[in-house]
């Protein structure tokens, strides 16, 4: 038998860059079976992609010190589901946000993603496009890491993916706006070296409520059916700046209410309620009181009652006469005077 070898060359008007391979006879075989090994001669697939990486599009995903676990494991599944995404250290609170500017230009990102932790409780996110802007602040609502979830879709790691854009952001400017903020920072580059040739699976932004709904669908193949993968999350628009990480107010969402005014008006419907039960209460002890001061006196005891005719007043100046007792006569006994009737 002969020895395996692979020869390069081969173009075909089919597919030019794909390659074929042929066994070569040794010298100590036949021509005949040469030839007819000649016949057994497969063809090597072109390589999925040979476009270039021209689109260099690099997202810096981190956040400020105080997050929760919650926040932790989000920007973790953002990480994974972004081959073109950056890691970096958490930023002091203390520091001002144009600093930010500074960390991309050094981790060479031109757009960012950063979690800005408040109270312990309240997340915003800013996505930004540095260092020249626009940026955009929001406040990050209902998080659902994939951990949480464990929902039945799952799409290859590294994939690129579908963006899903509802039709209300093509109607008004600032939506568009966010579009292709959403678009630039979201969306994998083609021939990005981490990436994987595979389309998968889709992300899907929706309007509703004034409010922007996030979420990650597999798509499959048979059907073309969609089962959500996660992480899901809501996105309350704040403000729209110029410049990165600031500058003038572009657009303000008029319907934005802050959290700390949402628990302020919680905790104010809460006392009014405590404050209703307890005057029901008040009201309560009054009503038995007065039922049993009702009680006590009798309503009909008066109707008997006639007026009494008023008399002058007599003052007694002398003093009264002694009172004379009378001697009591001597009386017979009973059956004594029976028989003296009798006779």
């Amino acid at each position: 038998m002969s020895s395996f070898q692979r020869k390069r060359g081969g173009l075909t008007p089919e597919n030019k860059n794909s390659k074929k391979g042929k066994f070569v006879a040794d010298k100590g075989e036949s021509p005949d079976e040469a030839e007819q090994e000649t016949k057994n001669e497969f063809t090597i697939p072109a390589p999925v992609s040979m476009g270039k990486w021209t689109n260099k599009e690099r997202v810096l995903i981190f956040s400020s010190r105080g997050i929760n676990y919650r926040t932790r494991h989000l920007m973790l599944d953002l990480r994974t589901m972004m081959p073109h995404s950056k890691a970096d250290t958490k930023m002091d609170r203390k520091d001002k946000l144009f600093v930010i500017n500074e960390v991309c230009e050094m981790k060479n990102c031109n757009k960012c993603l950063y979690f800005e932790a408040k109270k312990k409780q309240d997340l915003y996110m800013w996505i930004s496009n540095s260092p020249h802007g626009p940026s955009a602040k929001f406040l990050v609502q209902n998080i659902h890491t994939l951990a949480e979830l464990k929902m039945t879709g799952n799409c290859l790691k590294g994939s690129r993916p579908l963006l899903s854009f509802d039709p209300k952001f093509d109607k008004e400017p600032h939506y568009a706006l966010l579009k292709e903020l959403f678009t630039q920072t979201f969306s994998t580059p083609r021939y990005h070296p981490k990436s994987q040739p595979f389309v998968d699976h889709v992300y899907t932004f929706t309007i509703t409520d004034n409010r922007i709904w996030f979420r990650n669908y597999q798509i499959i193949e048979e059907d073309a059916s969609l089962v959500e993968i996660g992480p899901r999350f809501v996105l309350n628009l704040i403000k729209i700046f110029q410049g990165s990480f600031g500058g003038p107010t572009l657009y303000e969402n008029p319907y934005f209410q802050s959290p700390n005014l949402n628990r302020r008006q919680l905790r104010l419907a809460a006392a009014a309620r405590v404050r209703e039960k307890q005057m029901v209460k008040d009201l309560q002890k009054v009503k038995k009181m007065a039922a049993k001061e009702d009680l006590e006196t009798d309503v009909t005891a008066d109707v008997f009652q006639t007026p009494v005719e008023e008399k002058p007043v007599h003052i007694q100046m002398e003093p009264p006469e002694p009172h004379v007792a009378k001697k009591k006569k001597h009386k017979a006994f009973k059956r004594h005077r029976k028989q003296m009737a009798r006779t």
